[in-house]
């Protein structure tokens, strides 16, 4: 999979072994009292990249759910279902994070 991550990805450092994301090498997102309880809607099931549209303004911030709720999203996909709850942290809390 040489070349699936471009230079200026977040992930550029990230191995890739298959085609699905191991978050586990990626840097955490700390708990936070800031941070929203927010149940899945249908119009969002299986598309975190609308749901990060609508809370940061950019559909590339999806990876933020599996990485603070790596326990309920272990496939960022397909786990992505309505009527799940999961914590989203402020925006603030991501700027810090990719800098």
């Amino acid at each position: 999979m040489a070349g699936f991550h471009s230079n200026e990805s977040f992930l550029k450092n990230a191995p890739v072994n298959d085609f699905y994301l191991d978050i586990n090498t990626l840097p955490k997102i700390p708990n936070s009292i800031s941070d929203d309880i927010y149940t899945i809607e249908s119009k969002y099931e299986n598309r975190p990249d609308l749901l990060a549209h609508e809370r940061y303004g950019s559909t590339n911030l999806w990876w933020v759910f599996a990485l603070r709720n790596p326990d309920l999203l272990v496939d960022p996909l397909e786990d992505f279902v309505a009527g799940l709850s999961i914590r989203i942290p402020p925006r603030e809390t991501i700027d810090r994070i990719i800098g």
